[in-house]
């Protein structure tokens, strides 16, 4: 073993991605004495509003009122042209290019994540980085769709600074259109991508690791939480778990496993 001391920001660094898969696998804090276990996940789209405690986010509606007119867009293309280049927040200093969304703007399917990366902020296009990789994997290879049938957007459209987590001004600035990107594309299930994104989606704080594979709804749409392409490229035995989850995904759907509509 050498004796070369570590870096401080390879400490650091390591102490990050460690908490990050920790918090992945649903630790809340310090052992605390046994709680009552969560209810059995259902493996069928909820028809009505979960009965978890959990809270719903601001409408739609409501949020839109924060930039007048924003309700009023018609389409994706005039979504994007309000919100410009945008300096409704502090992480515009530090972008390079505002990652907006791709996709099909009739998608069945949106996938939402966290925010754009180094590869994403260069390139201005969400999951184009080894975790896009992985996501256009589970699309294509698992799904047996094209990235291009799906939609996929972040909820934070500009980078924060060194990857960390949006803070929640950021959020507040940026969820609304978010919001009304749902409402354009109107997809028939979301697919949340790791934990901040469903924590946004939900408002909640419960851990990813608890509400994966559980139906919830988001603006009345039905949505599967599930762990973060990143995640799995630091776990890769989770994505069991995953592809699980697209399975419920894909039933919800009508889709068989070569992704074509079931008898």
């Amino acid at each position: 073993m050498s004796d070369r001391p570590y870096s401080r920001k390879l400490i650091i660094d390591s102490i990050r991605d460690y908490t990050a898969q920790l918090i992945e696998e649903g630790l809340e804090g310090l052992p605390a004495p046994p709680v009552v276990p969560a209810r059995p996940a259902t493996s069928a789209v909820p028809t009505s509003t979960p009965a978890a405690a959990i809270a719903p986010p601001a409408g739609a509606n409501e949020l839109s009122t924060l930039y007048p007119g924003l309700g009023e867009t018609a389409d994706l293309t005039a979504l994007r042209s309000f919100i410009g280049q945008c300096q409704r927040c502090k992480l515009h200093s530090g972008r390079t290019h505002l990652v907006f969304g791709i996709g099909d703007p009739r998608a069945r399917l949106m996938f939402v994540g966290e925010a754009p990366g180094a590869d994403e902020d260069a390139q201005g296009e969400p999951f184009v980085g080894r975790a896009g990789q992985l996501l256009t994997d589970i699309i294509e290879r698992g799904m047996h769709l094209k990235r291009s049938e799906v939609y996929i957007c972040n909820v934070i459209k500009c980078r924060p600074p060194g990857n960390r987590n949006p803070e929640s001004d950021e959020v507040a600035a940026c969820q609304p259109f978010l919001w009304r990107q749902i409402a354009l594309v109107k997809p028939e299930v979301i697919v949340g991508l790791g934990t901040f994104a469903v924590h946004a989606l939900l408002a909640t704080k419960t851990p990813i690791g608890k509400l994966r594979g559980h139906w919830q709804r988001v603006q009345g749409v039905p949505m599967m939480p599930t762990f973060h392409p990143a995640y799995l490229l630091r776990n890769p035995a989770d994505k069991r778990l995953v592809w699980a989850d697209i399975q419920e995904v894909m039933r919800a759907l009508g889709l068989d496993s070569a992704g074509r509509p079931s008898a």
